[in-house]
């Protein structure tokens, strides 16, 4: 899990251009959006075209990005369990 912990960040910080970000300044416990990283909902779109294209995953329901993309930590939970590449 923690592998894929460091391979989200990195994919984080490319897919949406987070250029003063280094991944070990990033917790994977942090809340993604708001307070945290601070990101957008167009920030979560691209999250989850980063799903698909990486770990062929398909969100069925939107709904579910909110507690999908709660933390890093989350989104490793959720990529481990649902992942098909």
């Amino acid at each position: 899990m923690d592998n894929l912990i460091s391979e989200l960040k990195s994919r984080i910080i490319t897919a949406l251009n987070l250029e003063d970000v280094k991944a070990e300044d990033i917790d994977a416990n942090a809340p993604l959006f708001g307070d945290g990283l601070g990101l957008d909902s167009i920030d979560a779109l691209e999250l989850i075209v980063m799903m698909e294209k990486y770990y062929g995953i398909k969100l069925a329901d939107a709904s579910q990005g909110k507690t999908i993309f709660r933390s890093i930590a989350t989104m490793a939970e959720y990529i481990t369990k649902n992942r098909t590449k």
